[in-house]
């Protein structure tokens, strides 16, 4: 019980000490991709002129394993101050093996099976960027791993698993992609992690294209980007993790790490402090839509913050919501004088939007946020 206190009381102390300052965000004033690269700025190693200027530093790839230490220490589930693993832990039970930071660190032996050894596992693989300093050390996107699900994850893209080939035991798996629904455009092998920490990861990937902007058009090819260093992202796996990101809003686990790790390599994820970013950036694909058919039909806002939808037309129309397995949520008409939808029954995350017009039926994705 002591070593747990001592574990607490030493986190609080370092967490505290690396809080946000009021300030850290001062310069992110834009919108679109011109706020993805005030961001870049911000959380970068260069002296780019701000004031105030934080510069990121990078440790080493031996120092993760001293940040892990208080960056990813369980006080949330288990709550007994062992390493959080998120292809371990499992967060309404009891988890199948545990990791004491220090005992078990991979020294390259074992491994063979789940709960022998624990590595550093790259969320965006080292394959990505041949390897390279700084990016092989960030721990914003390198966290503790079991050694065998990460070697089974490998440097897969994640996504959506239809019919999985490998379960880990807190239920991560690899498998074809579902390629429908959210997910639909994609369907080679993927890993799925948990629902717990499918925010986790899409803020991680938010990150590293905001913090490696300027170097991602010379990152070799990988399923999840485009090659571009403004959107980034593959239309199909921004879909995945938007959805992830709005499904797993930001807990306080993720709070905590951003704190410890700013403590130690002085840069954060603004993703996490402030989740509108993505929003705010990405809006050309999560834009209002308007239709021009005979009928001229205008869908706003989309993504949805509130409660109301509204859904401009020419003549009444029938419209049908549906969840992305396919699950009818909402359903009604629609006309010139009464162009709005409640949609506070909808929880955040991706829908398919069905209108029935006289000159054909319209379908298009929509979002809640």
């Amino acid at each position: 019980m002591k070593q747990i206190y001592s574990v607490l009381f030493f986190l609080i102390l370092t967490l505290s000490y690396g809080q946000m300052p009021t300030d850290y965000y001062s310069s992110a004033t834009g919108t679109g991709y011109q706020l993805k690269t005030q961001l870049q700025d911000i959380i970068d190693n260069g002296n780019d002129g701000l004031s105030p200027e934080y510069l990121a530093q990078d440790l080493g790839y031996g120092a993760l394993y001293t940040t892990y230490a208080n960056s990813d220490i369980d006080i949330y589930f288990e709550n007994n101050g062992t390493l959080l693993d998120m292809y371990s832990e499992n967060p309404t039970g009891t988890d199948a093996y545990e990791y004491t930071y220090g005992t078990n660190q991979d020294n390259g032996t074992g491994g063979t099976s789940e709960g022998q050894k624990y590595n550093r596992e790259h969320i965006i693989p080292q394959s990505v960027f041949d390897s390279d300093s700084p990016m092989k050390n960030d721990a914003h996107f390198v966290v503790p791993s079991d050694k065998y699900v990460n070697a089974q994850r490998g440097n897969l893209p994640f996504g959506v698993v239809a019919t999985p080939n490998f379960t880990s035991t807190n239920g991560s798996k690899r498998g074809n992609n579902l390629n429908s629904g959210y997910s639909a455009g994609y369907s080679n092998t993927v890993f799925e992690p948990i629902d717990e920490f499918k925010g986790d990861i899409a803020r991680m990937y938010f990150y590293f294209v905001t913090r490696y902007e300027s170097n991602l058009t010379s990152f070799n090819s990988y399923a999840m980007f485009d090659g571009s260093a403004d959107q980034a992202f593959d239309t199909t796996f921004f879909n995945i993790l938007y959805q992830w990101h709005t499904q797993d809003p930001v807990s306080q686990r993720e709070l905590d790490r951003n704190n410890a790790i700013f403590n130690a390599q002085n840069n954060r994820n603004p993703f996490i402090d402030n989740p509108s970013y993505v929003d705010n950036i990405w809006q050309s694909l999560l834009s209002v839509n308007t239709f021009e058919t005979e009928n001229t039909v205008k869908i706003y806002p989309n993504p949805i913050k509130g409660n109301l939808l509204n859904i401009e037309v020419k003549n009444t129309v029938t419209y049908d919501i549906y969840d992305v397995l396919g699950k009818k949520i909402l359903s009604g008409n629609i006309s010139p004088s009464n162009k709005q939808v409640n949609v506070s029954k909808l929880k955040n995350g991706v829908y398919i939007l069905n209108l029935k017009t006289e000159k054909g039926n319209i379908t298009k994705k929509l979002i809640k946020s």
